[in-house]
Formats: structure tokens, sequence, C-alpha cells
């Protein structure tokens, strides 16, 4: 078989695509052009998925975006999806499971994973190895993924910087300085430095959109209970979704389809569809409240320049009103406060091993003990306002999906607990998380995508937001916005110190 490269610079010649030079390249390329090498029998899954784990070993040290690397599975895999894939054409071994098959891809640590254990970066489930795969994995094996390890997040998926006191912090590619943002970031910055071809996360406040945003990649959550959550360890049951992030709107929907289970007559999200020479026309709401109270100058400029980019192409862009908004902030706290320490007592973790969670968490669990019955219920009732809210505005005002910045700031620097907007000092975790509330208090879909950098080279997302079931809607928007804004920078990470904690 010719080296990795000679042959991917070969396929994507004769494809006039600009071919990559060196292994590097072939790590950021997309799932679509690696599949098509699979079916040509130009690219072995065994050689791709060998150099996937020697760039682990090579650029981890410094990320610190895994905390499991299963390289015995991922290999074993992968022969198998390249006997399916590669047998004779006549032969009856030969099976094509479709886009994702030989693919390597990585899953957070708090989806259960049979024989590898699933830590949800914690100390206390540090040697837990589940007997059995969450739901979404069985999806993702049965359409002939590799999956190369599990990564690191926020501990039991509760806070948004990945800042782990077990398994040290995540590290954001564009800056070994900055948070990739959280409770995913392991996911997020292993996809971003090119250290797999996608990644499943949960999202219960932002977590799977925080750190697409600020690592500079897509990451879609979708509808609240569209993908199974089962053998997924909970945080906020009314609020966890499980979705996928990836460096490209189309690997996106290609890691969504498997996961996804389909309804009779919906449309394909991963089919192999382009858009036409004259894209859909859309219009797309910016709402007049709570989004831009709190924002930071370099995020605002950027949003503005996306505004007026969208309608230069012709996107209809409308002012909508959402009077709610200003009390999901609060009404997400709650559920999720109240909802995150009845699982951890019921699992009997909390408060018999309090002295083994870390500080910022057990902090977190003893105060969802002091939300009353009747605040946690008039939470509840708030999102069934907001909820109606949301599509009787959608509905009204003809929209296809709101358009937001998905965080009001960029990646803050490790360890930084407060950023300075204008002349007030705000929580970190309160900022990242202000803009992604409103998506999990409603259950509707919501999708992150890079849409430019602020002067010190960090990345900006914008956040689409749907109506329920609008997956396919937000990924034709994002993939219309992406294609007419192509950007081929990629982070470099530079050497650093090794990991600030010791693994378990």
């Amino acid at each position: 078989m010719l080296p990795l490269t000679s042959v991917l610079n070969s396929f994507l010649a004769l494809t006039r695509i600009v071919p990559p030079t060196t292994d590097t390249d072939l790590a950021f390329a997309s799932i679509e052009e690696v599949a098509r090498l699979f079916r040509k029998r130009k690219l072995s899954p065994v050689e791709l998925t060998r150099l996937l784990l020697a760039r682990i070993g090579q650029l981890d040290p410094q990320l610190n975006s895994y905390i499991t690397v299963a390289s015995d599975l991922a290999l074993a895999q992968a022969k198998k999806a390249e006997a399916e894939l590669c047998a004779p054409r006549s032969g009856k071994a030969n099976r094509d499971r479709g886009p994702l098959h030989g693919i390597p891809i990585s899953l957070k640590d708090n989806i259960h994973t049979e024989d590898v254990r699933t830590t949800a970066g914690s100390r206390i489930l540090a040697k837990f190895v589940p007997q059995h795969d969450a739901a979404v994995v069985a999806r993702l094996k049965e359409a002939g993924a590799v999956v190369l390890g599990k990564t690191n997040m926020h501990e039991f998926a509760y806070g948004v910087t990945s800042n782990n006191p077990h398994y040290g912090s995540v590290r954001n590619p564009w800056d070994l300085s900055r948070i990739s943002g959280g409770s995913s970031g392991g996911s997020a910055a292993a996809v971003a430095a090119g250290l797999c071809y996608g990644s499943v996360g949960t999202d219960t406040g932002g977590s799977i959109r925080i750190p697409a945003g600020l690592c500079g990649i897509v990451g879609l959550k979708p509808t609240l209970g569209r993908v199974s959550v089962e053998g997924v360890i909970p945080l906020s049951p009314r609020l966890d979704c499980v979705g996928p992030l990836a460096r490209t709107v189309h690997d996106t929907a290609v890691l969504l389809e498997a996961i996804l289970p389909r309804v009779k007559g919906e449309p394909s999200h991963g089919s192999r569809r382009r858009l036409s020479a004259k894209p859909p026309e859309f219009t797309l709401g910016v709402p007049r409240e709570f989004f831009f109270d709190v924002i930071s100058s370099e995020v605002r400029l950027v949003f503005e320049e996306v505004l007026r980019s969208l309608r230069a192409q012709k996107v209809r862009i409308k002012e909508v009103s959402l009077s709610l908004l200003g009390e999901t902030e609060n009404a997400g706290n709650q559920i999720a406060w109240a909802e995150a320490t009845h699982y951890h007592q019921q699992s009997g973790c909390f408060p018999a091993r309090s002295a083994e969670y870390g500080e910022d968490v057990r902090s977190r669990l003893a105060l969802g003990t002091q939300v009353p019955a009747t605040v946690y219920l008039t939470a509840l009732e708030m999102r069934e306002k907001f909820i109606q809210q949301l599509h009787l505005v959608i509905a009204d005002t003809g929209v296809d999906a709101l358009a937001v910045p998905t965080t009001p700031i960029t990646a803050p620097l490790i360890d930084q607990e407060a950023i300075r907007i204008g002349d007030q000092d705000h929580s970190t975790r309160a900022l990242l998380l202000r803009t992604n509330r409103p998506a999990n208090l409603a259950g509707v879909p919501a999708i992150s995508l890079p849409c430019g950098f602020i002067p010190a080279g960090l990345p900006v997302g914008l956040q689409l937001i749907g109506g329920v079931t609008d997956e396919h809607l937000l990924l034709q928007i994002a993939e219309a916005f992406e294609r007419a804004h192509p950007d081929g920078r990629r982070p470099l990470p530079l050497a650093v110190p090794a990991r600030d904690a010791n693994p378990i």
C-alpha cells in the first residue's frame, strides 16, 4: 500500500481539493474524504488508526484530551472494518456499513463502553468498567466507527472548563494556556487538534456547544430525547442530551446520522447531499434581549461582521423578542442543581464520598441540597412557559432559526475564574453558560460552528437555535454559512510542560 499522504494527494488532486503534503494534512482530512479513499481501496483503516494513535501519543501529553486510549480495541475494530470494506468485491464478506465505517472517533468519558473504563472524569469511578455499551455506542459500532478512546472532561460533566483535579486540565489547541471549554472539553480539543475525526459528547447547559465554540469546531445538541441517553452517566435528566462534535458541518451530520434514530419520511442528515448553486433562502432571528447585554467587544465585532456577511448572502435577518430569556439562567441552574444532587445521592456517593469529589463539583452538589421543592417546581413551570414562547415566536415571525453568539467571550486562561467586561467582573462559568442555557431549557436543537477569530487568534462560535426536531434545517443553514466562509486555519499546539495532574 502506498504512503498515506501520497494516496490522499493523488485522490484529492482528482477531486480538485487542495492536497495534503504531510500526515498532519491527512489527520485533518474530512470524514467524507477518508471514506472515499477506503472505498477506492487507496487507504487502510488500520494504517489510518495507527496514524491517529501515533498523533495521540505525540500531541496529547500537551493537550490532555484523552483519559483512556484504547489502542488494542481501536486496532481490532479497524481490522474488522478493513476486512469488511476491502474484501474481494465478489466475496460474501464484503460489507459497507456507511460513511463512518472505519473512521477513528472518540467518546466522552461519561458514556458507557463495554470493557473500557468509564470514569466520568472522576476519582470515584476511576476503576469502573461497564459490562455493556451505551445505546449510542452500540449504534456507532453498528455503523463501523473505530473508537480510539475516552476523552477528558469536567468531573461528572458538572462544569464548563474541563479543568479536572483528578486527570488534569484539558488545554485549548489554539492556545495551550487556555481552557478548551466543557464539559466535553477533551472531545472538542481532540477533534480540533486532529486526534480523531469526530467525537460524541453530552450537553446539559452548553457542554457540547461551549467547547466547540472555544476550540473552533462544530458541535450539535439535538432535540431533547431524540438521541438515547441510555448508558450515559446523568447530570440533569430533564436537560441532558447526547450529540456530535466534528470539524465540518457535513462530518457532524454523518455522526448525527449514526446516532439518531430515523423517523419515517424524515430527510437523511448524513447523506452526501450538496447545496445547489443557488443556496436555499433562510430567515434568521436575532433576539433583542439578553444575548448582547453581557458580551465582550471582540466577540460582538465578530458577530456583527457575521450578520453583515449573511445579509450580503441574501439571508434575511429579523429582530425578534423573547421576554423570558432573562429567566432561563436561574431556572436552568435550579433544575440542574437539584437533579444533579438527587442523582449523586441516589448513587450513594454524596455525601458519603464527598472527599473524593473535586472542590467545585462538591460545592455544587452541596448547593443542590438547598434547592426547595417549590423553587424546583417553579423552575419547571418557567421552563414550560419559555418553551411555549420560543415556539410561538418562531412561528409568528417566520424565522427558520435564531442566530446568536455561542459564548460571549473567547477561551479564558486556565484557572481564570472571572472575566472583566466593561467595568464589571463576571464569573467565567456564568458567562459560558449564559448563552447556552436557553436551548437546553427549551429542549430544542442548537448548533455551534466557527464564524471567525478575534485579533489574538482565538476562535468565535456562531450558535443557531431551532425548533423541536429541526436538526436537519440547522445543518442546512450551517452548511450554507460554512461554504460561504471557508477557513483553512488549524491550531498548532506548542511544546508545554507535562500534564498538570497525575492520571489515576
